[in-house]
């Protein structure tokens, strides 16, 4: 009789241990997400302000005809050289494409290759890359994707820019920039290899680069995420909304 008493005593202790186990696990579990969502709104906010710093000057700037024909928007905030030399795990990127009218949520990844990195003599760069085109697009859906191997890219024109569509820039597919010290220009970033960071977008989205890059509707995105895409659109209508 004792010895079903204490087997009773022990079932019950045991399942209170559960019952107060499984909301502490609950709790680190949306603690864990509420960080990852912090880590990304504040890589959303460096791209956004690296952004509107180059739109500041319009003589300087990209030109805004160029940015309303992207299908995607991409930028690498405060890249140091050796972080763009590591393979593509060091430079931390978003990328926003266009999509119901606007531009997209923040889509998070990681680039870098042996030929590119921050300007000499800079303790930083930002780059900034607008794929042109589907396929450009297209590239970002996979495990490892080579800018200049498989899609076209070259350094894009700055400032005024009268739609000269026989450039040779206007053929590439991908089109990119850099700026450091404060100084803006077309840079060439052949070489660099774009991962996606999934730990990030699967961790806030709960959907992989791929998922999200295939959204015809786009993700809800967070209020504290929203300022990358609401900057793009402050200065890139897409051209198929212009009027």
């Amino acid at each position: 009789m004792r010895s079903q008493r204490n087997r009773i005593l022990l079932a019950a202790t045991l399942a209170a241990s559960v019952v107060g186990i499984a909301p502490s696990l609950h709790a680190r579990g949306d603690e864990a997400k509420d960080k990852k969502v912090r880590e990304a709104a504040s890589q959303s906010a460096k791209a956004a302000k690296a952004f509107e710093a180059i739109m500041q000057e319009p003589e300087k700037a990209i030109p805004v005809e160029i940015l309303s024909q992207a299908k995607a928007i991409m930028v690498f905030p405060q890249v140091v050289k050796v972080a763009f030399a590591v393979g593509g795990e060091g430079g931390r990127g978003v990328v926003s494409r266009h999509v119901g009218g606007g531009w997209s949520q923040p889509i998070f990844v990681r680039g870098g290759g042996p030929s590119v990195g921050a300007q000499i003599g800079a303790s930083s760069t930002d780059f900034f890359l607008l794929l042109m085109t589907d396929d450009s697009v297209q590239g970002l859906m996979k495990d490892k994707f080579e800018v200049g191997a498989e899609v076209g890219a070259a350094a894009g024109p700055v400032g005024k820019y009268h739609g000269a569509g026989t450039d040779a820039s206007m053929q590439a597919q991908i089109l990119s920039y850099s700026r450091s010290h404060g100084l803006f220009a077309g840079a060439n970033v052949k070489g660099i290899v774009i991962r996606p960071e999934n730990d990030l977008n699967t961790a806030v989205y709960n959907k992989t680069a791929r998922e999200l890059l295939t959204d015809q509707d786009g993700a809800d995105t967070d209020a504290q995420l929203a300022v990358f895409p609401q900057t793009l659109g402050r200065y890139a209508t897409p051209a198929t909304d212009r009027q």
